[in-house]
């Protein structure tokens, strides 16, 4: 069983990138979060296929649905939007869906549908004969499915399987703002071999030195939002941008893919989250941002530069009001303290390519392999950020939720 998150806030997911939806399970929100649809939307925009130029040519809407969870006593604007439509042989249904309403803390679900596939390019990989593309999963989750294994689009290993993250994640980043003004950005670092010389982990870490204040201006976070939007691909280095987005156009036209780099930073993050061993927020994060599709490799703070420090470079003052510095990255010992939680992930070349390549079938018989047809990103990580700021938050409203629910008291459970 698969679960993103938990135990208290939890997300979980099912679909293939060519079935008929994607749908979502949210478990453990807290009753009373005023909950708009169009706000999950907005997240949903940046990662759907279609919605950046320098990724896939797949096109999606990717509208979400919402089908429970929501209640509020005005049910025009409960239901003032969305709907949702079926046909059963000669029998068609349709009913209408949540727009906007209070959390009721019992599960929410979503439903994604799935309406622009090309399912016959890929019979190229169909049965005991069909071909594996080196560096993909179409080997192994052949062999452990027993051959019972969707083909189409990569099934549930496709990237359209974190329809669900940004779903929960949404959610989950709505309340942490509303309650903590926390905000989680993302800004690409790294295609290929090349690299920006401004990162938001330095925007933020001078601005805290500037200011004294570990509590970060919304309007100054609102201005980097802005243009982190209207950057060509998602950097805070508008030349970097450019350049990164010139070289995956010239690197798709070679039928080849790149490597990113991408850093995730939490601003305005509560201290004291997380626990200092096996709930770790440090093991918590490392694994769910290095669990994502393509991910080799996640460093929190610093990260490996590190290695080569003296304990008297890397360990940050303490001052009665902050740290003078953020080595650590917004966590020591797996908890929290209040600085900018700052990780970088690193993804790899998308693995399906136009290029030939040695490879084997499914049967293990060796062949040169050529990609007949599809529809890929020449470079995942321009579509990753939103992914990444949800597994994110995930992670945080859980470790806010447990790190509240060890404050016990009678007046919490009075009825009358």
């Amino acid at each position: 069983m698969e679960i993103l998150g938990g135990p208290l806030y939890a997300v979980a997911g099912a679909g293939e990138s060519h079935g008929p939806a994607v749908t979502t399970m949210v478990m453990g929100c807290p009753p009373g979060i005023y909950l708009r649809r169009a706000a999950i939307q907005n997240f949903l925009d940046r990662r759907r296929p279609g919605g950046n130029r320098h990724g896939t040519p797949r096109n999606e809407k990717d509208k979400v649905v919402l089908l429970s969870g929501l209640y509020q006593d005005d049910h025009d604007k409960l239901l003032s939007g969305s709907s949702l439509q079926t046909t059963v042989g000669a029998d068609a249904f349709q009913t209408e869906c949540f727009e906007e309403g209070y959390t009721t803390g019992e599960p929410i679900s979503a439903i994604v549908l799935s309406t622009s596939k090309k399912s016959g390019d890929y019979t190229q990989f169909a049965g005991p004969t069909g071909e594996v593309r080196p560096g993909h999963t179409d080997l192994v989750k052949y062999h452990k499915s027993n051959g019972f294994v969707d083909i189409r689009g990569g099934g549930r290993s496709s990237y359209r399987a974190t329809i669900s993250d940004v779903i929960g994640g949404s959610i989950a980043r709505i309340i942490l703002r509303e309650m903590f003004g926390t905000v989680i950005l993302t800004s690409i670092t790294q295609v290929g071999t090349l690299r920006a010389s401004q990162t938001l982990t330095q925007h933020f870490q001078d601005l805290v030195t500037e200011t004294g204040n570990l509590q970060i201006d919304p309007k100054r976070i609102e201005s980097i939002e802005s243009q982190l939007a209207d950057a060509e691909i998602q950097s805070i280095d508008s030349a970097f941008a450019a350049n990164a987005a010139e070289l995956i156009k010239e690197t798709r036209k070679d039928g080849d893919s790149l490597g990113a780099a991408v850093e995730v930073v939490a601003l305005n993050v509560p201290p004291l989250l997380g626990e200092p061993l096996y709930q770790s927020l440090k093991l918590r994060l490392m694994g769910s941002l290095g669990g994502l599709h393509a991910v080799q490799g996640c460093e929190i703070g610093d990260g490996f530069q590190v290695v080569q420090r003296r304990g008297s470079e890397n360990n940050d003052p303490v001052r009665s009001t902050s740290y003078a510095s953020n080595h650590h990255g917004g966590l020591l010992g797996g908890v929290t303290t209040g600085m900018p939680l700052v990780c970088r992930v690193g993804f790899k070349p998308t693995s399906t390519i136009n290029q030939p390549q040695q490879s084997v079938r499914k049967n293990l018989s060796e062949i040169d392999f050529r990609l007949e047809k599809g529809r890929h990103d020449p470079c995942v990580g321009v579509r990753a950020g939103v992914t990444l700021e949800s597994r994110v938050a995930i992670e945080l409203l859980n470790a806010a939720m447990m790190h509240q629910s060890q404050r016990l008291g009678p007046d919490l459970s009075k009825l009358f």
